[in-house]
């Protein structure tokens, strides 16, 4: 089934000169960026984002780092991409991430884990339109 998900190279990933490397291995699989932008989120704009985590304990921590350097943002398109695309980055916690994984390859803390991809149908249409209009998408 043809989906969409946002995908995010968060602030470390940026840092490290790691935007290539991303996008080479979703390219590699077969996913389509249909949108893409560099954005730097302020603090209001990275809890906007992460609303859903109000009141979890690392909702301040997750924003600061968010809102601390350039990300790039993401609109992938493909079959079961939401799916297809949490596979390639791994579990949040690198360390019980897969091999190869993105984020068991490059990430270095449980936050600052290189990548974001949306978890469901839902909250990808929420986070795409986050950052996106329709008319940025192709």
């Amino acid at each position: 089934m043809k989906e969409r998900t946002l995908a995010i190279i968060k602030p470390d990933g940026v840092s490290r000169n790691l935007v290539g490397e991303v996008i080479r291995r979703i390219e590699g699989e077969g996913i389509r960026i249909s949108a893409a932008k560099m954005i730097r989120m302020d603090k209001d704009q990275a809890k906007g984002f992460y609303q859903v985590h109000e009141g979890k304990p690392f909702f301040e921590s997750v924003t600061d780092f968010m809102s601390s350097g350039p990300c790039l943002v993401m609109v992938l398109e493909g079959d079961d991409v939401i799916g297809r695309y949490r596979k390639l980055i791994g579990a949040t916690d690198y360390k019980r991430a897969d091999e190869g994984t993105i984020r068991r390859d490059f990430a270095t803390d449980i936050e600052k884990n290189i990548v974001h991809g949306s978890d469901s149908v839902e909250n990808a249409k929420f986070e795409i339109k986050y950052f996106f209009s329709e008319l940025e998408i192709f």
